[in-house]
């Protein structure tokens, strides 16, 4: 109860210095945390008697819902719904599915199929040249507007090893493709080996480019047997290009007994040498006798 300037709370018994009700009709000495607490009881309280009622709602509906239940009907009937009354939820049972309509199936096509399926070619690109440590320094002036030359150097490659470097070029194209190898397959000391790995080569080679050449090896200064190897080597590749239909350069009669043009290993060409090997290819590329 409220003494002189203090007002306490009949619920809690917190005090104030307000009265806690402003209304005349209401004296009951509740302060308005109490009360909106009361008032959130009562509300959670009628919320357990539905959620009760829809739960009993539910299970009678269940039993009536079940097949071969004793003292009931086997044929499904649907409850009577009692009228809805203001402010309470109602739930209607329904047990049957709605009916399911089976559409033709949609053919769908694409006109423009074909198009798409069409292998999509690369542009033509340069020429290429790939070979072994020998091109390293090969250089190729390129015509105004004309796609650049690639080169690709593999030092120490052989035959086998240029082959599967194409391979990884299967989807391009180019103008020309000249092979340049033989110095490192001749160590294998397996002429028959060497000559079928070659042709391999330029048969990968003609995938990529209709007009494929063959750079012949350089004179060695490395011995009676290799220079013997090389110079056997680059007169079957004259021939055997020419058999065939493929452009072969003949590097031997260029560099033989001009030691200036390779270095002191006697393997790799000088400056001047690279520049002699480079002329001689753009030479090739210009007024091979295959118009390449």
């Amino acid at each position: 109860m409220a003494t002189a300037g203090f007002f306490s709370c009949s619920e809690c018994g917190m005090f104030s210095l307000d009265p806690f009700s402003t209304d005349s009709h209401n004296d009951s000495g509740v302060c308005s945390k109490c009360k909106l607490v009361n008032c959130l009881v009562e509300k959670v309280d009628k919320l357990e008697l539905r959620i009760r009622g829809l739960i009993r709602d539910r299970q009678q509906g269940s039993l009536l819902a079940a097949p071969g239940t004793p003292g009931r009907a086997s044929t499904p009937s649907t409850p009577a719904l009692e009228p809805p009354q203001q402010g309470e939820w109602v739930t209607s049972w329904r047990h049957t599915s709605p009916p399911v309509h089976h559409a033709p199936p949609v053919h769908v096509s694409n006109r423009f199929a074909p198009l798409s399926e069409a292998p999509v070619e690369e542009p033509v690109k340069g020429t290429l040249v790939i070979g072994d440590s020998i091109v390293r320094h090969v250089k190729l002036a390129t015509p105004l507007g004309a796609p650049a030359a690639r080169v690709i150097c593999l030092p120490g490659a052989r035959a086998p090893d240029i082959s599967g470097n194409l391979r990884l070029l299967a989807n391009r194209r180019y103008s020309r493709v000249v092979i340049h190898v033989g110095a490192n397959d001749i160590r294998l000391r397996q002429s028959e080996v060497t000559k079928a790995n070659i042709k391999e080569v330029v048969k990968q080679a003609q995938t990529l480019s209709e007009e494929v050449i063959c750079s012949g090896p350089i004179p060695m200064r490395r011995g009676d047997e290799a220079y013997s190897r090389l110079s056997s080597l680059n007169r079957w590749m004259s021939k055997w290009c020419t058999d065939n239909h493929v452009g072969f350069i003949d590097n031997w009669l260029m560099f033989e007994g001009k030691p200036g043009l390779l270095g002191r290993d006697g393997v790799h060409p000088t400056r001047d040498g690279a520049a002699l090997l480079s002329c001689s290819i753009a030479h090739s590329l210009l007024v091979n006798p295959m118009n390449i």
